[in-house]
C-alpha cells in the first residue's frame, strides 16, 4: 500500500509539471476531506499550489468542482480559490494555495454580506445548465424553472429512493420524504428567483485566510433557494451570529424562514443518514416531522 501511495504521488507530481509547466520542488500531504488525497506543492517558479487526486472518481468529478469554483468566483463577491488545472492522468484538480489565518473583528459579518451578494448574483435556472451531478452520491442537478420542481426531482425523491434501496431510513421516513416533495409549493414560502448557491456550506468548506479573509472551497454549486445555504450553515454550526445578522441586513429573508430551516436541512440530513447512519437517521426523522406538522 505504501508503494501504491508513493506511485500515486509521483504520478500526480508528473501531471502537475505537465499541466502547469513548472517543476515541483516539494510536495507534502494535506489532511482533511473524506474522498480525495490532497497535497501542498511548491513549484520552481515560486508558486505554491493545492492539488488533490482521487483513485476512483465518478465521471467528471474534478471538472464539475472546477466549474463550480469558477462560477462562484465569477460573481466577484467572496474569495474562491483560482482553478489552475484539471488533470486527467491521474484525475486531479490544482488550485491556488490559501494561507490560513485568524478571524478578525469583521470576518463573520464580512461573510454574511459576501454570501448575500453571492446569492443575489443569481443563476440561470434551479439546478445546473450543464446537468452535472454533485456529491459522492451523484445527486442530479437537472435544470428546472421552479425551486419546488428542482428540490423534489433533484434531491428529495432521489434521496428517498437511495435510502429505500440501501435500507438507510425506515420506510415511513422514505414515504415522508416523498410526501414533502409533493407539498413543496405550499411549504417553501414565497417564490424567489434562483440564487447562486455554494451548495455544501458547512464550516469545513469555509477557510479563513490571511487578514481574516473568508474563502469558500469544495462547492456543490447550483442554482437554488438561498435559504438552503443558510440552513446548511446552521445544521453543523461554526458560523457566528454576526454572519447571519449581516446577511439579514443585506438581503432580508422572507417571513417564516425560521420554520423552513428543517425543510432545507432535509437533503443534507438524508445524505448523512445514507452515508453514515447513526444519529443522522433520527435527525432526519425529526426534521421530517417538523416539516410535515406545518
Amino acid at each position: 500500500m505504501v508503494a501504491g501511495r508513493s506511485g500515486r504521488k509521483e504520478a500526480l507530481r508528473d501531471a502537475v509539471v505537465r499541466g502547469l509547466g513548472a517543476e515541483v520542488v516539494s510536495l507534502a500531504p494535506v489532511h482533511g476531506g473524506d474522498v480525495a488525497e490532497a497535497f501542498r506543492m511548491t513549484l520552481a517558479d515560486g508558486r505554491t499550489v493545492f492539488a488533490k487526486t482521487h483513485r476512483r472518481p465518478p465521471p467528471d468529478f474534478f471538472a464539475t468542482e472546477a466549474a463550480g469554483l469558477t462560477w462562484l468566483r465569477d460573481a466577484g463577491t467572496v474569495a474562491v480559490p483560482e482553478v489552475l488545472a484539471v488533470l486527467d492522468d491521474p484525475p486531479a484538480l490544482v488550485l491556488g494555495w490559501i494561507d490560513e489565518g485568524r478571524p478578525g473583528p469583521t470576518t463573520e459579518a464580512d461573510l454574511g454580506r459576501a454570501l448575500a451578494a453571492l446569492h443575489a448574483a443569481g443563476a440561470p435556472c434551479f439546478g445546473r445548465e450543464d446537468r452535472r451531478t454533485t456529491g459522492s452520491r451523484g445527486l442530479p442537478n437537472e435544470p428546472h424553472d421552479t425551486w419546488a420542481g428542482a428540490f423534489a426531482a433533484n434531491r428529495l425523491r432521489p434521496l428517498a429512493r437511495l435510502a429505500r434501496d440501501e435500507g438507510a431510513l425506515p420506510e415511513s421516513a422514505c414515504r415522508d420524504l416523498e410526501a414533502v416533495a409533493d407539498r413543496l409549493p405550499e411549504l417553501g414560502g414565497p417564490p424567489e428567483p434562483p440564487a447562486r448557491l455554494h451548495g455544501d456550506l458547512w464550516a469545513g468548506n469555509r477557510l479563513v485566510g490571511a487578514g481574516g479573509v473568508n474563502w469558500l472551497i469544495d462547492p456543490a454549486a447550483q442554482g437554488g433557494h438561498r435559504e438552503f445555504d443558510l440552513a446548511m450553515m446552521r445544521l453543523f454550526g461554526g458560523f457566528g451570529g454576526e454572519c447571519f445578522a449581516a446577511y439579514a441586513e443585506a438581503l432580508p429573508l422572507a417571513d417564516g424562514w425560521e420554520a423552513r430551516v428543517p425543510l432545507h436541512q432535509l437533503a443534507p440530513l438524508a445524505v448523512h443518514a445514507i452515508k453514515f447512519g447513526g444519529s443522522y437517521v433520527g435527525a432526519t426523522q425529526r426534521a421530517l416531522a417538523a416539516v410535515l406538522s406545518r
